[in-house]
Order: C-alpha cells, then structure tokens, then sequence
C-alpha cells in the first residue's frame, strides 16, 4: 500500500513574519541608579608595605651591624698572632758549648752490614718466551734455596 504525503502548503510572507514577530511588552524605565561607594586598600597595602620595609632595613642593618663585630673580632685575632710572631722572631744568641765536658763520639754496638752481589737477573712476568729453561732452573733454584742475608 502505498502512503500519500500531502504536501504542505506554501505559506505567505504575512504568515512568516506573524510566526515569528511575538509582542514582548517592554520593561518598565529603571529609576537611576545610584553608584555604591566602594573603599580601595592602597591605604593599608601602603602601611603594610612601610612595615615590611622597615623590617627588612632592620635586618640589614643587623646584619651589618654581625659583620662588623665579626671584622674587629678577626682583627684582634689577627693582631695577637702578628704580636706573638714578632716575638718569637726575637733573634737569640746561641748558647756556649760546655768546654768542661768535651764531646767524645762512641763506637756503635750495631754490627756492620755484610756486602753483596746485586742480581740483577730478573724474570720479566710479561716475557717468559725470552727466558731459556737453564736459565730459568738457575733463577729458580738460586733464589729458592739462598737465604737473603
């Protein structure tokens, strides 16, 4: 079955503008209004900003005031060693020696040391290719057996 759409019909320009043209009643004439009065704290952002600049002067100045006290504490120091110095720097006679007691040097009760060869034949670790067996078995031996007096 089929269904028919009637098509609408076509509406005239009188018909748009009523459609959409609704009369609204205009609001009624507000009475002038009165700005409030409004307080602005640039007065208290200025004292709070005096106090903290008066805060962070007191601090410099206490610190400086540290700094100074630092400096002459140093300085005394410093004075009392330069003071110190210049009188160990005194130059002093040397003493007489004692023509009573004359020096007489002694005899050591050590033993003397005995002498001996140097060797000077080393085994190099990184080169055993270079080394021939005698003379490894004599390296060995020689040095296994003789005590180093």
């Amino acid at each position: 079955m089929e269904r028919s759409h009637p098509k609408p019909a076509l509406k005239t320009k009188d018909q748009v503008k009523d459609k959409y043209s609704k009369v609204t009643p205009k609001p009624a004439a507000k009475e002038n209004t009165k700005p409030q009065e409004f307080k602005l704290h640039t007065g208290q952002r200025a004292v709070k900003r005096a106090m903290f600049n008066y805060s962070v002067a007191t601090k410099f100045y206490l610190l400086e005031i540290q700094k100074k006290q630092v400096e002459k504490v140093q300085k005394m120091i410093e004075d009392e060693e330069i003071r110190c110095l210049r009188k160990e720097m005194v130059p002093k006679a040397q003493l007489m020696p004692f023509f009573d007691r004359p020096f007489f040097p002694q005899r050591s009760n050590r033993p003397l040391t005995i002498p001996r060869e140097p060797s000077f034949r080393t085994v190099n670790s990184k080169c055993w290719s270079c080394i021939s067996e005698n003379e490894l078995y004599y390296f060995h031996h020689a040095h296994a057996w003789n005590p180093i007096k």
